[in-house]
């Protein structure tokens, strides 16, 4: 398997192909955290673990909402950009 630059592609079309990649990663990334938004809703709203009664009795719930929202949706997000970073799909664009 060559690493080398595909000689049929301009630079144009490299930059166009980029942006192209990145745009796919980002919606990827951004349903990602949405995902992951939601499924910290849900924990707080179905109370497991007693997280919502915990942020529902705190001095300032939305911060604490925030400190559980937040590491569920960069997780997930994380997640999501590598899932799609993995199935990008260059092998099957370049085959020859």
């Amino acid at each position: 398997m060559s690493h080398e630059p595909n000689p049929e592609m301009t630079p144009e079309a490299a930059r166009r192909d980029h942006w192209q990649m990145l745009r796919y990663m980002a919606v990827n990334a951004l349903y990602g955290v949405l995902v992951g938004a939601a499924v910290a809703g849900g924990l707080i709203w179905l109370n497991i673990g007693a997280v919502g009664t915990h942020i529902a009795r705190s001095a300032n719930p939305f911060l604490a909402a925030a400190m559980v929202v937040s590491p569920f949706a960069l997780l997930f997000g994380g997640a999501v950009a590598a899932s799609s970073i993995a199935l990008l799909p260059y092998r099957r664009k370049f085959r020859r």
